[in-house]
């Protein structure tokens, strides 16, 4: 397939890429995966996703967020660094921010008041939010109804019918995931898809996480990574009931448009 796809959101800093980072930028880019957005998810994890953005100008960009699993560690300092890191020309949102009440890593009411602060953070920057939810879908909605946000997308969805209603309702972007193709979990996300605007559509790995279920070969370590989005959209595209290609355009259209992205020089892997 000719036509680039851009893959929203990975975690390229996770330490499980540590020994073949850029060999697994260098995988995407051979399978037609480019540019890569690198998730932030704590103040030092979205410094280092910054910087190693920077060294691929028009290949990689990066997000700045504190994931709701870490607001516990959150601080008016933190948001001031955020604040910093979002000025930064690779940065193209911020997040992974949110709510969590399913593992509740953090306090509720913690994760409640920094998740305001980014979204404040957001609006003040005029910047999309790159968002994170489960199972805390009715706090998550007031705290960016509050703020009026309308530049967001709601990252790896996994929710109902009427949680995607309400996203739409409220003009948000859908993330959607390996999880669409799994047969035990993702079925409920193959009739869903299909009721998501093209131009609301993106899609992403989160690698390593969440490695696509029907994937063959499988890797031997289980680990996913960009390269394997192409799977993912050959999957969205037959639920939705239009070719891998058109698929392909307008996802990586309506990516462009919300991140900011314009086609840059690429750098050249050495």
């Amino acid at each position: 397939m000719k036509q680039p796809i851009i893959d929203i959101g990975v975690n390229l800093m996770h330490r499980s890429f540590q020994q073949d980072r850029e060999q697994v930028v260098e995988r995407a880019i051979a399978n037609g995966v480019a540019p890569l957005v690198l998730t932030g998810t704590s103040l030092r994890n979205s410094s280092e996703a910054a910087r190693y953005a920077e060294r691929y100008s028009g290949q990689l960009y990066s997000t700045a967020g504190i994931h709701p699993h870490d607001a516990k560690s959150c601080t008016a300092e933190t948001i001031q660094k955020l604040e910093e890191l979002a000025v930064l020309p690779q940065v193209v949102a911020i997040g992974e921010c949110g709510l969590d009440y399913n593992r509740d890593f953090s306090p509720r009411d913690v994760q409640r008041r920094w998740f305001a602060e980014q979204v404040k953070l957001a609006v003040q920057l005029d910047m999309p939010l790159f968002l994170h939810e489960r199972e805390a879908s009715s706090d998550f909605v007031a705290i960016l109804k509050e703020q009026a946000v309308t530049r967001a997308v709601v990252h790896c969805f996994t929710g109902t019918l009427a949680e995607l209603n309400t996203y739409l309702t409220l003009g948000y972007h859908i993330g959607i995931t390996g999880w669409i193709c799994d047969e035990r979990r993702g079925r409920h996300l193959q009739e869903l898809v299909r009721r998501i605007p093209l131009d609301r559509l993106m899609i992403e790995t989160d690698a390593p996480f969440l490695t696509p279920r029907d994937l063959r070969p499988k890797p031997t370590d289980g680990r996913n990574e960009p390269a394997f989005l192409p799977h993912v959209l050959n999957t969205v595209a037959r639920c939705v009931g239009q070719s891998p290609e058109e698929v392909a355009h307008a996802t990586t259209a309506t990516a462009k448009a919300f991140f900011g992205i314009v086609d840059l020089p690429q750098a050249r892997f050495s």
